[in-house]
């Protein structure tokens, strides 16, 4: 995957007893490839079965040693035969068992905490392990993290749902979660905003280096669950109808995979993360959804036809980021523009079929 990684460059010094000693001199960047490194370091990524946490693992696996830490609810990691990797070890577990995190964590010295339940069906069918997930989770990964004492990152992912209903061009310092009636689906905004809140008082108090990620909209290959990209190739490919809620009005900013595996990188590993949050998308790509269902079709080749019907609850009118920090900060250039990016999942889906139930019905 197209995942920009660091690759240092050292001296080796061989003793007569073999030992090997490594000194740096200097580093560059590695472009569109996995380059093994002598010197490797371990990272635990919470969720990483999921679809963006298995593209981060197969990402940096040939760099980083990495513990994926998962209840196996969704699992996409065999696509890429993660499991089998020679630096990847699969821990199936709960974010909520405080000791499970603990093990999973020793000998890691960063982390991706991904570890949620997502999708708006499912936070509705399940609010209470919505929240006790994002903030019970949450607050375990950071305590396992401060009694460990030698942790150097800790990436929380948060959520663009946090912006609200009306979300464009949002910048990381805009009002945060101005959702109005209370409603279910917001349980999920508001338990990711509160696990931020609690990772930077972790942050602040206890020097933590914690810095947290709003994801706008990502899609591509392998992905479960709820996800517009997603539902649409699966429909399209099987010549069902898309269907469009409220008239497919909804404007969303769409970040393929890739770009955004290279933005997690960037955040897991720059010094000027730390103690930042950074939304991660592509504002270049941003479309309606009716728009984005047309496309699909016509690179699709299908026959689907468009339906219409009433949102079931309350919906996001508009999601797009300023993504001006992350640019200037880290270096963060999404690259694969929307059409090269649904070509590419599209051949996906027709290599691999559908995945479950977003195509049924």
């Amino acid at each position: 995957m197209g995942v920009e990684l660091p690759v240092l460059r050292v001296t080796i010094y061989v003793t007569r007893d073999d030992n090997i000693c490594l000194f740096l001199i200097g580093s560059v960047w590695a472009v569109n490839g996995i380059c093994s490194s002598i010197m490797s370091e371990r990272i635990l990524i919470t969720g990483g079965a999921g679809f963006l946490g298995n593209a981060l693992a197969a990402g940096i696996c040939g760099r980083y040693e990495v513990v994926i830490l998962d209840s196996l609810k969704r699992n996409v990691s065999g696509y890429n035969d993660l499991p089998g990797h020679a630096g990847v070890e699969l821990v199936r577990g709960d974010v909520l068992d405080g000791g499970c995190v603990a093990r999973a964590l020793r000998g890691c010295h960063r982390v991706v905490h991904m570890a949620s339940v997502a999708g708006v069906s499912a936070v509705r069918a399940q609010p209470v392990r919505t929240m006790r997930t994002a903030l019970m989770g949450t607050a375990n990964v950071l305590e396992a993290c401060r009694e460990k004492g030698d942790v150097r990152r800790v990436v929380i992912l948060s959520s663009s749902e946090v912006y609200g209903r009306h979300a464009r061009r949002a910048g990381e310092e805009d009002a945060v979660m101005p959702v109005g009636p209370m409603d279910v689906r917001w349980c999920y905004a508001v338990s990711k905003l509160a696990a931020e809140y609690l990772g930077f008082s972790y942050y602040r108090q206890f020097g933590l280096p914690v810095t947290s990620v709003r994801p706008f909209n990502v899609y591509g290959p392998a992905q479960v669950g709820e996800g517009g990209v997603h539902t649409f190739v699966e429909r399209a490919l099987l010549q069902k109808p898309l269907v469009l809620h409220n008239g497919g009005r909804q404007v969303r900013a769409w970040c393929y995979l890739d770009d955004m595996t290279a933005g997690l990188v960037k955040v897991l590993t720059e010094d000027a993360a730390v103690g930042r949050v950074f939304n991660l998308g592509n504002p270049d790509c941003a479309i309606t959804v009716r728009e984005l269902a047309e496309r699909v079709v016509r690179l699709s080749g299908s026959s689907s036809s468009l339906e219409e019907k009433l949102h079931p609850g309350l919906d996001v009118d508009v999601r797009t980021p300023d993504i001006s920090r992350a640019q200037e900060l880290l270096g963060f250039a999404p690259r694969v523009g929307l059409e090269e990016g649904l070509r590419r999942t599209l051949e996906w889906y027709r290599e691999h079929g559908c995945l479950q139930e977003a195509a049924d019905g």
